[in-house]
């Protein structure tokens, strides 16, 4: 693939991508203020966009075997925990951006649960096995993932109450 093309396609990708999210966000907000109807449509140009970033992600021949996209996925979460958030971290602390470092530790909590559950998920990958049945549940504040029964009574990263807790 040509440079140019391939720059286009993660250019596209990350775009996307934001959209995507920004607008699974905005259909909250429109879901809390009672606009039922406007969080439809947000939710569905959301997918939308989710489809145009697949489209270019597997051009650019991001999307693989789940043994290689869990490796990505690794690779991913622990360059987060290791050298992205703790530097942004440091930088919101020195810039007295409370809620930035807020955002910051809680992201890099959470990244460290997602790359071991990754890494488990990858062994038994490579084993042509998949991961026992467990329900994940995800706080709602802070992103902290348990997978099990139940959560705890309380995100040990954020204090949120367990029935907060969101499950998959």
């Amino acid at each position: 693939m040509r440079k140019m093309v391939e720059k286009s396609l993660e250019e596209a990708f990350a775009g996307e991508s934001m959209a995507h999210m920004k607008y699974t966000i905005f259909a909250e907000v429109a879901e809390r203020e009672g606009k039922k109807n406007i969080a439809r449509l947000f939710r569905a140009i959301a997918y939308a966009e989710f489809v145009h970033a697949k489209n270019h992600a597997t051009n650019l021949g991001y999307v693989k075997s789940t043994e290689e996209n869990l490796s990505t996925a690794i690779g991913g979460e622990t360059f987060e925990v290791e050298d992205m958030y703790p530097a942004y971290l440091e930088i919101a602390k020195y810039f007295e951006e409370k809620g930035a470092e807020r955002s910051f530790h809680y992201a890099i909590e959470a990244e460290k649960i997602h790359a071991k559950m990754y890494e488990d998920a990858k062994d038994k990958a490579s084993k042509n096995e998949d991961i026992e049945e467990k329900s994940i549940y995800i706080c709602p504040v802070c992103g902290y993932t348990y997978m099990g029964d139940e959560p705890p009574e309380k995100c040990p990263v954020c204090g949120a109450p367990q029935d907060k807790f969101v499950k998959f």
